[in-house]
């Protein structure tokens, strides 16, 4: 038993199952289709209308086929693509409106392709022909393609990535595999709780990919994790782990090094380096200064204990103009 519930089979199937019959007949007055109608055009339709923001290039297929079947269903056109809808043959007006509604979903279609594969479905004649070709070429499951995601999947780290892009990336490999998955879910209302299981066992499995690529920063985070009993889901661990990561950006204060202030005084030029070796031993021996007054000749910055007037004064002294002049007078 294989879990997919991310798998973009689930609208289009519950769809077929449940409007696998021709689009409903409605009286039609005048020409005038209802609003309700699956056939009905709105004013704001046009073929020019893209229903992707990107065009499908032959990479990524299942999230591509995924996007188109919600904005189909959301604009009531899916039936065109799945076979629902079936060409009327009995009411001609019916008939003509299909055509258009076809015209229409097939032009949307082309408008979500590369040039390149829009030209080999270009002379398709219907909706539903155009869509059977894309499955056959792009939407079998093989063995290369899951082998190229579980070994994608297996090498994702985080690196330099911020945890929301790291995630981001896993995310969208897991919702690839479950695409490409064949097989069918349980929907049998057993008792036993194997589907609970199986279930959560899947989740287990997804959650210690993702905490296995995270960096070692997050070791204690992970740590927590690991040790809850049940494991938490995989949004529950991702809120945890993004809660540590902004913890540590309110926190984390930049500091300089002994070996960073280094490098910046031995990778200055010359006269500023010495500028700053001056600034830093006039600022070493401000700081060193007596603040005292000499008891004996009344000075500042200076001890009775150092005084040059008692001591004598060193043969290197300078002496002021004024001491000059004083002493010459003398």
């Amino acid at each position: 038993m294989s879990i997919s519930p991310g798998s973009a089979d689930t609208l289009a199937s519950a769809s077929a199952a449940t409007t696998n019959v021709p689009a409903p007949a409605v009286a039609i007055a005048s020409g005038v289709i209802d609003s309700t109608h699956p056939y009905y055009l709105h004013p704001s339709d046009y073929p020019g209308m893209n229903l992707m923001s990107s065009a499908f290039d032959g990479k990524g297929y299942g999230g591509w086929r995924r996007a188109v079947i919600i904005a189909l269903s959301a604009k009531n056109r899916l039936g065109f693509i799945d076979g629902t809808f079936i060409i009327p043959k009995a009411d001609s007006t019916i008939q003509q409106a299909w055509g258009r509604c076809n015209d229409m979903v097939l032009s949307w279609l082309l408008n979500s392709l590369s040039k390149e594969i829009a030209e080999s479905v270009l002379y398709s004649q219907s909706a539903k022909d155009l869509w059977s070709d894309l499955e056959d070429r792009f939407g079998q499951a093989d063995g290369a393609k899951l082998f190229q995601l579980q070994k994608e999947l297996s090498s994702v780290m985080q690196g330099n990535s911020s945890v929301s892009t790291y995630f981001t990336k896993m995310k969208s490999l897991w919702d690839e595999l479950d695409a490409l998955n064949t097989f069918s879910s349980c929907v049998c209302e057993c008792e036993c709780g194997a589907k609970v299981k199986s279930l959560k066992a899947h989740q287990d499995e997804r959650l210690l990919q993702f905490l296995m690529g995270l960096n070692d920063i997050f070791i204690g985070v992970r740590s927590n994790i690991l040790l809850s009993s049940p494991l938490p889901s995989i949004g529950q661990a991702y809120s945890l782990v993004i809660q540590d990561e902004k913890q540590r950006e309110i926190h984390a204060t930049p500091a300089y090094s002994g070996e960073s202030a280094s490098f910046i005084a031995t990778s200055q030029p010359g006269n500023f380096r010495k500028l700053n070796e001056n600034r830093i031993q006039r600022t070493s021996f401000e700081s060193k200064k007596y603040l005292g007054i000499c008891s004996y000749c009344k000075k500042p910055g200076h001890s009775i204990q150092k005084c040059y007037r008692i001591h004598g004064f060193p043969t290197d002294f300078k002496f002021t103009r004024e001491k000059r002049f004083q002493g010459s007078a003398q």
